[in-house]
């Protein structure tokens, strides 16, 4: 199935949103659903496979993995978040190969030092712009593939030098190649507007749940001026508020077989996850083990004659 090209949907004049997936489990879901395009969001990411902050302690090699698996799962495109290209300019370089090999579709880089933290926690530090700009050029040239392979560059600039600083490293970042730009935690409406009219490159908006930003519409966003937007927290606050809920009741009552605790079917999750597949093969292939094989007919199961 082929996956749909993120700037051949862009060039269209489409507005894109992308579901955050934090686990396969929301993978496969997503895929009962319906979605173009996802979101490889590192927070949660980090959070369902290791239980850890993102706080830059996952390394590439655990995000790259994770975001393989996402790409091999989902039959959407995958926006992937590469934090900061996980370290200098040679970083930069061979995150970009192994995320585009990997089969991401846009690969988000920020300006942060390294280690990064959330771009919606305090503490950020962000790196000097020439830094950030040398980055955006390193991660143009190293895609294979300069046409379905785009970048978003990301700055989280807002707390520390202000909106106006945030703005002038985003049309900075435009300028040094990037396809797509990225001002995160936008506090204010007026704020995204005033982004969405001075930025000449297509605008990516962050509607984290809970985070500083505030959340609006697809058909809002578009009238501030964004061409996609990204909803990194929503499976996974979620998710954590189900299985909480879940827990509370079974902890409670004693048993699983409650109406307050909804449960998906097991029958469709069989479904959803690829057990029908696994039955059909080995319908094709089991045997009886209690019966003997013949001589011939493993002769006839290895093609070779004995």
């Amino acid at each position: 199935m082929a996956k749909r090209s993120l700037r051949a949907a862009l060039d269209a004049g489409e507005f894109i949103m992308a579901p955050g997936i934090h686990d396969m489990i929301a993978a496969v879901i997503s895929n009962e659903v319906g979605f173009d395009f996802v979101y490889g969001t590192g927070y949660w990411m980090t959070a369902s496979a290791y239980g850890l902050p993102d706080a830059g302690i996952a390394t590439y090699s655990q995000m790259l993995d994770r975001v393989a698996t996402l790409v091999r799962t989902v039959n959407a495109s995958v926006i992937a978040d590469a934090d900061t290209g996980y370290g200098g300019l040679l970083n930069v370089h061979h995150t970009v190969r192994g995320y585009e090999d990997a089969g991401v579709k846009a690969i988000q880089i920020e300006d942060q030092e390294f280690p990064k933290k959330c771009g919606h926690t305090p503490f950020k530090r962000i790196v000097p712009m020439i830094d950030m700009i040398e980055k955006v050029k390193v991660a143009c040239q190293a895609r294979r593939d300069p046409v379905e392979t785009l970048i978003i560059a990301r700055t989280d600039a807002r707390q520390s030098e202000g909106f106006e600083g945030a703005v002038r490293r985003a049309v900075a970042y435009g300028e040094a190649g990037a396809d797509i730009v990225f001002l995160e935690a936008l506090e204010s409406e007026d704020e995204m507007r005033a982004a969405g009219a001075r930025i000449g490159k297509p605008l990516m908006a962050n509607m984290a749940d809970g985070g500083k930003t505030p959340i609006r519409s697809g058909e809002a966003l578009a009238a501030l001026g964004y061409r996609l937007a990204i909803y990194p927290s929503m499976t996974g606050l979620a998710a954590a508020h189900a299985v909480q809920t879940a827990l509370i009741e079974f902890k409670r009552l004693g048993t699983s077989d409650a109406p307050s605790i909804p449960l998906f079917s097991f029958k469709a999750f069989n479904s959803l996850i690829g057990f029908e597949e696994v039955w059909a093969f080995e319908r094709l292939w089991a045997r009886d083990v209690q019966k003997p094989v013949s001589d011939d007919e493993a002769s006839a199961a290895d093609g070779r004659p004995r």
